[in-house]
């Protein structure tokens, strides 16, 4: 028997290694105080009111005003993301304003629109296309039905792998103090 690898295997498509597990909370600062406080994960970097340049959600444009707190656990960022407006959306899809809970698990690709190809021939739902202000190109597909929950693909772009990176270099040697931190 081999050993398991970690990664996500989809037919049609390369092994997939996750990056990031996403919860849906009401309140990214007091989850992250919390998470930190409890889990030991952290520090965590918000961004309040992310700045999408387009969004879409299950093809129909859409307003996706969110905020999301970005911190460590162990080898995995976690993402703690929430909804705004009152608009549909991926996070609406699974949770209301008030709950808790795993929303998404995010993986690099080679090639975007490649991977979306591929999961829509397999009957996979896009639930969010969008683009951050900085030209970041991000999908949520719903895969609910297989594994309860959506899945985050982006291209591993520079500024983005630098991020995950002085996200995962805060981390190590952190004391637990100054849990949250804002960045512009």
């Amino acid at each position: 028997m081999s050993r398991p690898t970690g990664e996500l295997r989809i037919p049609g498509l390369p092994a997939l290694r996750p990056v990031q597990v996403a919860y849906h909370v009401p309140d990214p600062v007091a989850a992250a105080e919390r998470y930190a406080r409890d889990f030991g994960w952290g520090p965590f970097f918000l961004m309040e009111h992310i700045p999408l340049a387009r969004a879409a959600w299950r093809g129909q444009p859409a307003e996706f005003d969110h905020t999301s707190a970005y911190g460590q656990a162990g080898d995995v960022m976690v993402e703690l993301i929430t909804q705004h407006n009152q608009g549909p959306s991926a996070l609406r899809d699974l949770y209301a304003a008030d709950e808790s809970g795993l929303h998404h698990v995010a993986c690099f690709v080679p090639d975007l629109p490649a991977a979306l190809a591929a999961f829509a021939s397999r009957g996979n739902a896009l639930a969010l296309d969008a683009r951050t202000s900085t030209g970041v190109d991000f999908a949520m597909v719903d895969l609910v039905d297989e594994l309860g929950h959506m899945l985050e693909l982006y291209e591993a772009s520079e500024p983005l792998a630098k991020f995950y990176e002085y996200v995962r270099r805060k981390s190590l040697g952190w004391d637990g103090r100054d849990p949250v931190r804002r960045l512009g």
